[in-house]
């Protein structure tokens, strides 16, 4: 028994990321580049919900994008803000800004601010997606397009999700809801 409560316990300190996370910085601490070259500050989100969410325009789960300015059009008012950052990290994105824009507003109407093409894994990485690894642990780093990482209003992870995971799924609302 004492054995089952020794590995259990190593188990949970190994797994359990995000509760032992440090957080020297917060998301406020950071910045990154509007797909049109305005900084965003992340100091201007404080007190909102932010889901970020890496994109690419050649993906199979592309398609999602409608489900993203869905989720901002249903809870922007409430303190959430949605958040695309347009990467090749899978090369599977256009190639410039632009070129970006004019697909998301054509194809899918959306409004929600986007960043310049960022690169989201690896050395290379924004330092925001570093941040969130380090803090979260592997599960903040995107595996694919359109990965999920949930910032609360404290801002810190909160929670990610999988590519697969839509963003008008319950989990993901049920996630939203409980922290707006």
């Amino acid at each position: 028994m004492k054995k089952l409560i020794l590995l259990l316990s190593v188990t949970m300190f190994f797994f359990n990321n995000s509760s032992t996370a440090n957080y020297e910085k917060k998301i406020y601490d950071f910045k990154i580049e509007g797909i049109t070259g305005e900084t965003i500050n992340f100091k201007d989100y404080k007190n909102k919900v932010i889901l970020i969410v890496n994109t690419a325009s050649y993906c199979g789960f592309t398609r999602q994008y409608d489900e993203l300015q869905d989720l901002w059009d249903l809870y922007k008012e409430k303190g959430l803000i949605v958040l695309g950052v347009p990467s090749n990290s899978f090369n599977q994105e256009k190639n410039s800004n632009s070129d970006i824009k004019e697909f998301c507003e054509v194809n899918f109407n959306i409004n929600f601010p986007l960043t310049t093409i960022t690169e989201v894994k690896g050395k290379n990485a924004h330092e925001l997606f570093i941040w969130a690894k380090e803090n979260h642990g592997k599960s903040a780093e995107p595996k694919w397009n359109f990965h999920k990482i949930l910032i609360n209003k404290e801002g810190k992870v909160q929670d990610t999700f999988a590519s697969f995971t839509k963003p008008m799924s319950k989990k993901i609302i049920k996630a939203i809801e409980n922290i707006l």
